[in-house]
């Protein structure tokens, strides 16, 4: 029988020696190195792209809120109940709400301070605190946030800035290598990878945004940081999770960069968004729909109903129609085709595949308004850069120019120092020192000058209105 010692001493000789030494054939010893040279090298990228990523502190003030329910938290049919029964607790009263503080990502987009960041992260933030890779803190200013696709855009007043290049996301192929950097749990600079797991994904949530799905680790904090490619292009922001845990389990959701950027634009342009609407009511296709109308495959949106008076109606769309593709971009289900027709601007020609009477044609379109629908955006362009004159305005709908018979920019919110000027909620803004106001970048441009002379249309009429500013507004 062999000692402790000696069957110790057996098992690492084993362990140490497995057979006669010989040498191993080279292509087994560069066997793992070829492994690892065909996994792919983020370093270049993060360092190339790294100082475009910002951090985003945001700051709610305590305040405190009507309390209609009594208890924080209840609903009112609990606090309906407890009345009934005669509990014995005040209920009505204010809700005090401490300060509460938060943090997001963003990129810099232009050299001198436009940032790209989530709606969600700047939503409701008295204070925006942007934080640069080399410690520089700026006070930031949102110029508009669209909530419908979770886009923002944000200013800091700064020059020279590390902007990130932007891609092309209808190029993004599933397995495609992707990374994220951003500031989960506000550690800044984070840097993640994986792939892009499936494209256009529907969420029910979110009805306009064709979602790129991936499994790069984003946990809280990344939000409004940017995804990109191997080419170190930005092609999505990070903005959702799944998680039944409020951590991340893999699956994590990106908005396309393309329609990131057409969102942007109105943001900048005109401090709101507004979207296209062709007047249909649709409904989702089974495949024993599919085969009573003569389709192959259960693809496409089936009319249901077609609106009075809309695009649709005009272009000549009939209930039972199948609509298949817009513009030649397929339309895989009844949700795509929101997104489809979102993306398009109002007033632009469009062409309709549909499927009637089991034969495919050609539909021109024209895209509308949604008559029914408010214009997405909080603070416009005009509000946050033109905060000298302390309006918010927005640009007139093609609906209201017509009833107004102008353009302009339509004020819905008054500050003290415009209040004092006479300006009203509602009043139009036509002009500043005799040139037109297009956009919320006109007014913001105007408002850079010490005095400006306004246009303004109110019921009908005309007054103009001048505006001088005080020194410690500059």
């Amino acid at each position: 029988m062999l000692s402790k010692t000696s069957l110790a001493a057996a098992v690492a000789a084993a362990l140490l020696f497995t057979g006669p030494l010989t040498a191993a054939p080279a292509a087994a010893a560069d066997a793992p190195q070829q492994a690892v040279a065909q996994l792919p090298d983020f370093v270049k990228l993060v360092e190339d792209n790294g100082a475009g990523v910002v951090n985003i502190a945001v700051t709610k003030n305590a305040r405190t809120v009507a309390n209609p329910f009594g208890i924080p938290g209840m609903d009112e049919r609990s606090s309906e109940l407890l009345r009934r029964f005669g509990f014995p607790f005040p209920f009505g009263g204010d809700q005090e709400i401490p300060e509460q503080k938060g943090t997001g990502s963003g990129f810099i987009i232009s050299s001198d301070g436009l940032i790209m960041t989530n709606a969600h992260v700047v939503e409701g933030a008295d204070k925006i605190v942007v934080r640069l890779t080399d410690k520089r803190e700026f006070e930031g200013k949102v110029l508009g946030t669209d909530k419908q696709t979770d886009i923002a855009v944000v200013k800091i007043d700064a020059k020279d800035l590390h902007v990130l290049r932007i891609g092309d996301s209808s190029k993004l192929r599933v397995g495609e290598w992707v990374a994220a950097i951003g500031s989960p749990f506000g550690l800044d600079n984070t840097v993640t990878a994986g792939i892009v797991s499936a494209l256009s994904r529907n969420l029910p949530s979110d009805q306009y945004v064709p979602f790129i799905q991936t499994d790069v680790a984003v946990n809280p904090g990344n939000s409004g940081g940017p995804l990109f490619n191997m080419a170190g292009e930005v092609v999505g922001i990070n903005s959702q999770i799944f998680s039944t845990s409020g951590g991340f389990m893999g699956l994590s959701f990106a908005i396309p960069i393309d329609l990131a950027m057409q969102i942007k634009n109105q943001l900048v342009e005109d401090g709101h968004v507004t979207r296209g609407y062709v007047g249909v009511y649709i409904q989702q296709l089974t495949q024993e729909l599919a085969d009573s109308f003569g389709l192959k495959t259960p693809e496409g949106a089936l009319v249901t109903k077609v609106e009075k008076g809309s695009p649709a109606e005009k272009a000549g769309l009939k209930e039972g129609d199948v609509i298949t593709a817009l513009n030649g971009r397929k339309v895989t289900s009844s949700v795509s085709l929101p997104m489809l027709v979102s993306s398009i601007r109002p007033g632009t020609k469009a062409e309709l595949t549909i499927v009637r009477d089991k034969k495919e044609q050609k539909v021109g379109i024209t895209i509308g308004t949604n008559p029914n629908a408010k214009t997405s955006g909080s603070g416009s362009a005009a509000a946050a850069a033109g905060h000298r004159l302390g309006i918010e305005a927005r640009t007139l709908t093609e609906d209201e120019s017509r009833e107004a018979e102008t353009s302009g920019l339509l004020v819905t919110k008054v500050g003290k120092f415009a209040s004092s000027l006479g300006i009203m909620q509602g009043d139009i803004l036509v002009s500043a020192n005799g040139k037109l106001l297009k956009s919320g970048a006109d007014l913001r441009k105007a408002c850079e000058s010490d005095s400006v002379l306004l246009l303004v249309q109110r019921n009908g009429g005309r007054i103009f209105i001048p505006v001088k500013f005080p020194a410690e507004k500059k």
